[in-house]
């Protein structure tokens, strides 16, 4: 077997049997590709199937010098998939990573924004164009439902159920789930849809659609990136801030206001509760007011 037929073959099964999205599948590619490009970088000529852990981990030690501990961690991970899944296959019968240990990483969570900052960031918007309108509407959603910004991206008017109260979201692996939306949140999108989404001259393959650009094509998940760097910058924002970012806050905040973790949970869209608890951290002053509040002993 040689490794383009591998990685055609491992791209099937992703998208298939696991049933990954696009933006997951080209990662896990992308990690073997780099291995890829360091043996024929060295001249290494060795098959997927023959591969040894001596020269997996050589390829380790070098790029180690070029990535951070948790970047390496993410390759390692992905490496390790691979050949899992090559074992899965019976193409091999040992994975040559299972002797090397990824990099010990501690938790990172991402900057979160404040109330006033996600309102300054809004307010920053230019209502005088009208993508500033489409804009606001996209941050409204960002944060009050919390979406991965391929959900907002993929968000369709017929996902829209308004008179419900909810959005319809398609998430990782393609699992549908229903997150409440604001009645401002859906005056901002109904302002957008019927004031300025009518008037673009939308692509046939883009009709349901909700979000535009001025081509009437599906944005991009760099040009919502953008959209929201550029606010930053206008309100000299002292944060690294994106997408995930509203989201992280949406979570955060709800938690900090009472909300129930399995409900966030929910929302969110995450299969475990563990991840959710990662990813909607308390700080040390929100435990101590918990304690102080609730403890029989106060």
């Amino acid at each position: 077997m040689k490794w383009h037929q591998a990685l055609t073959d491992y791209s099937l099964y992703l998208k298939i049997e696991r049933g990954l999205s696009e933006n997951s599948i080209n990662s896990y590619i992308l990690d073997v590709k780099k291995l890829i490009n360091y043996l024929e970088t060295n001249t290494i000529s060795v098959s997927p199937i023959d591969i040894d852990t001596t020269t997996v981990k050589q390829f380790i030690y070098e790029v180690a010098k070029l990535l951070n501990a948790r970047s390496q961690s993410r390759l390692i991970s992905g490496l390790k998939g691979f050949f899992n899944y090559l074992i899965f296959e019976d193409y091999r019968k040992d994975n040559p990573l299972d002797t090397i240990d990824s990099p010990k990483i501690g938790r990172k969570l991402p900057d979160t924004l404040s109330e006033n900052e996600i309102n300054n960031l809004i307010e920053a918007i230019d209502l005088s164009h009208p993508q500033g309108e489409r804009n606001r509407a996209i941050l409204e959603v960002l944060y009050s439902c919390g979406l991965r910004v391929s959900e907002l991206t993929n968000l369709k008017i017929s996902d829209l159920f308004f008179d419900e109260g909810f959005i319809k979201v398609t998430g990782k692996g393609d699992k549908q789930r229903f997150v409440p939306i604001l009645e401002d949140t859906q005056k901002y999108i109904t302002i957008y849809k019927n004031q300025i989404r009518n008037h673009i001259k939308i692509h046939p393959e883009h009709q349901d659609i909700l979000f535009l650009n001025r081509r009437g094509k599906q944005l991009t998940r760099a040009m919502i990136f953008t959209i929201i760097k550029g606010l930053a910058v206008t309100i000299a924002l002292d944060k690294t801030i994106s997408p995930h970012t509203f989201r992280h806050s949406f979570a955060t905040h709800l938690l900090e206001n009472g909300a129930d973790l399995r409900a966030i949970q929910l929302m969110l869209g995450h299969e475990s509760i563990t991840t959710t608890e990662i990813y909607t951290h308390v700080d040390r002053s929100q435990l101590t007011a918990v304690i102080n509040n609730f403890h029989p002993r106060k």
